[in-house]
């Protein structure tokens, strides 16, 4: 199985109606958010979202997405539950055009710079995958960061498909990322001091505050609460 292109396999995309004012993939997959989506070919972005393996494309008025389920799975387009995990992700449902116009009307910098970088919003990632991204980002730089979350998945996250020659893993739990051994590891694919604190931070997420449903409250607590939680955690400090 290899990577699709709109134009080879129409008939497994789905559209969502999204303006590229509202949403520019090339600069928001590119910016240092998330650090695990390629352009695999031209305009033609493949990475993980909600354990599954996309490739995402877009027009002025339409952003095309298709699924990739799997060798023993059955092709089809996305379903409409599945778009709604790309719609959550990119957080469509908040209108750019209204934000924008508000910040303008009191930022004369934002309006003199914002029609030069219309399309660009903030991901709804995984509170895991984004949490342990931005330990890995410490002193760090965008390809750098990259070849680390890359041998983070490769090592401890579970193998979802290979495409072409590339093969995609979802992130790892905090169970894999808390487990014996891990930070010996992890000095060895290059991870160096953040080593210690990937192990730690899962360790005291599991032992201190009860897992995963910390860290999804934390994503609807208000923001001074939040950061102030986070930063009780190794290796995670103010920026």
């Amino acid at each position: 199985m290899g990577h699709r292109t709109l134009a080879s396999t129409p008939a497994l995309w789905a559209s969502i109606p999204c303006p590229r004012s509202e949403l520019r993939l090339d600069l928001v997959l590119a910016s240092g958010q998330s650090f695990r989506w390629r352009e695999q070919s031209p305009a033609h972005w493949s990475g993980v979202l909600a354990d599954q393996v996309w490739t995402l494309t877009q027009t002025e008025e339409k952003l095309y997405c298709t699924v990739y389920r799997g060798e023993d799975s059955q092709d089809g387009k996305p379903t409409l539950k599945e778009l709604q995990a790309v719609r959550r992700y990119f957080q469509l449902d908040v209108s750019l055009a209204q934000l924008y116009y508000r910040w303008a009307s009191v930022d004369p910098h934002f309006q003199e710079v914002a029609q030069k970088f219309q399309g660009v919003r903030l991901l709804q990632q995984d509170p895991i995958e984004c949490l342990f991204s931005f330990i890995c980002s410490s002193n760090n730089n965008i390809p750098r960061i990259t070849g680390m979350v890359e041998r983070l998945c490769q090592a401890l996250g579970p193998q979802l498909i290979q495409l072409n020659d590339v093969t995609y893993y979802s992130f790892p739990s905090l169970q894999a990322l808390a487990g014996p051994k891990v930070e010996t590891h992890l000095r060895k694919l290059g991870l160096g001091y953040r080593a210690r604190y990937v192990s730690a931070s899962a360790q005291a997420i599991l032992e201190e505050h009860g897992g995963l449903p910390w860290l999804q409250q934390l994503c609807k607590a208000p923001y001074e609460d939040a950061h102030k939680a986070l930063c009780t955690l190794p290796g995670v400090g103010t920026k």
